[in-house]
């Protein structure tokens, strides 16, 4: 006679079984609130369990969290089901467990962490091209939605354009045609990958190790693209364009980001594009606040580096100035630069500089440091020209002989006067140039001139001054 009841126990567990379907998934990142905490809500299905309350309960390491301990959460209707945790606070990573009022059947999501969001965009060297040698060892506090929408633990590569959820990423395949890699193909490519290091991954690990907070990347750059790709007009082709794919992955992240991280330029580096260059960036990042919903959005940006290449370099000076300008004409915008970086190839960041661009832009988001070197005027006392820069940690400094000024005429041609260049011992935020000669007076100054300058100049936290120029020089 007891058996009978058992069975009906058992086949009413088996009807009333849980199934999540939106609002969280394994190793999701939830964007954090102003009060530190986020609110989560979970839905799915159920049958049998019409009217019931639905409970929910958080453990951390396998321990149930303070406050979170089983309780009313939502409730059932029409099979359908909802629950809500309010103020789970930044941390992780979590598992959130969900039942029915009595039941013993339990639905649940694992290595969920509540922390920031940080958006990847631009073309290659935000993609990550560099050499996949001596990466950082992953966190379980920085996971990543992959390009498939799926998150996981953050490694690198963290972009695989080939099989992306969105189309604009995909790669025409032999028969000329553009189509999502897949298969024998998909695991042929991805064995015989040898680049794909970035600087994502190691902002994202300097952010954990000084704040301990939880982080979340949205990878979305694409290699080899232009503004014109990235514009905002393209957006309502959704993921048939780059824009529209990056605000439908931010809105499958819960639509509220903590900032976006953005690397791009090299592609309108050209006498056509340059000097449209800095209204279409300006447009691009208004847009994106509009967009959001985040009219203060912060957007953190490095200025172009270095290519080896037989090519003009004055578009290529074009869009590195147009990029310094920028971060004085929109609020809450911030540029580092990666001029003084090691190269992988002619154009691509190497691996190990790649750590040291995640750490420049963990300055500025960190926002404990000024910008670093900044150029303000530049002023010519008898035979030396005096370059002073504001937002210096610290005092300039320089591994060897100082490098990477000159002096050039209105056609742009380099004047041979500059003999020596020094940080001043008066005032350590001024580099004197001496010079020989006569200063013509058309002669503008230059930082970084051309397509693959040796550049030194750095303050005390690392932080390297820009490219830029032309610089009136003052008399």
């Amino acid at each position: 006679m007891r058996i009978l009841p058992l069975m009906l126990v058992a086949v009413l567990a088996a009807g009333q079984s849980l199934r999540i379907e939106s609002g969280a998934a394994d190793y999701q990142v939830f964007q954090r609130g102003p009060a530190n905490t986020a609110d989560i809500r979970v839905e799915g299905s159920v049958q049998g369990a019409d009217g019931r309350a639905i409970e929910a309960r958080v453990l951390r390491q396998g321990m149930e969290l303070a406050g979170f301990e089983w309780k009313a959460a939502g409730k059932v209707s029409g099979g359908r089901w909802w629950a809500e945790l309010k103020g789970l606070p930044a941390g992780g990573p979590y598992k959130l467990e969900f039942r029915t009022a009595g039941s013993r059947d339990v639905a649940a999501v694992a290595h969920v962490l509540v922390g920031d969001l940080w958006v990847l965009a631009g073309q290659s060297n935000m993609e990550g091209v560099g050499n996949l040698e001596e990466l950082p060892l992953p966190s379980a506090l920085v996971n990543s939605l992959d390009m498939t929408d799926t998150w996981v633990v953050a490694e690198d590569p963290l972009h695989r354009l080939v099989d992306a959820a969105d189309r604009v990423h995909w790669r025409k395949n032999a028969k000329g045609e553009i189509a999502r890699l897949e298969g024998e193909e998909l695991r042929k490519w991805i064995a015989a990958r040898r680049k794909g290091a970035g600087a994502g991954l190691p902002f994202a690990l300097e952010m954990v190790r000084r704040t301990g907070v939880p982080v979340g990347l949205i990878p979305c750059a694409h290699g080899g693209t232009s503004m014109d790709q990235w514009s905002p007009e393209l957006k309502d082709r959704g993921g048939d364009s780059l824009y529209g794919a990056m605000l439908r992955r931010i809105r499958l992240a819960g639509g509220r980001v903590r900032g976006v991280l953005w690397y791009q330029g090299e592609s309108d580096a050209n006498e056509k594009a340059a000097p449209l260059f800095e209204e279409k960036f300006r447009r691009f990042i208004q847009a994106l606040r509009q967009d959001t919903g985040q009219r203060d959005l912060p957007f953190y940006y490095v200025q172009i580096g270095r290519h080896v290449a037989n090519a003009p370099g004055g578009p290529w000076d074009m869009v590195q100035d147009a990029q310094l300008r920028v971060e004085s004409q929109l609020p809450n915008v911030w540029m580092t630069t990666c001029v003084d970086c090691e190269l992988d190839d002619g154009i691509h960041v190497g691996t190990d500089d790649l750590r040291l661009l995640g750490v420049r832009l963990a300055n500025l988001a960190e926002g404990r440091l000024r910008r670093g070197p900044r150029p303000v005027a530049a002023r010519l006392r008898g035979q030396v020209i005096e370059v002073e820069f504001s937002e210096v940690n610290g005092r300039l400094v320089h591994a060897g002989r100082l490098n990477g000024f000159s002096i050039r005429d209105a056609a742009g041609n380099e004047l041979p006067l500059v003999y020596r260049q020094r940080v001043s011992r008066e005032a350590p935020h001024v580099v004197e140039l001496l010079i020989q000669g006569k200063l013509p007076e058309d002669a503008v100054l230059y930082y970084g001139a051309g397509r693959n300058p040796y550049v030194n100049v750095r303050d005390e936290a690392g932080m390297a001054a820009p490219a830029f120029g032309p610089m009136k020089i003052e008399r």
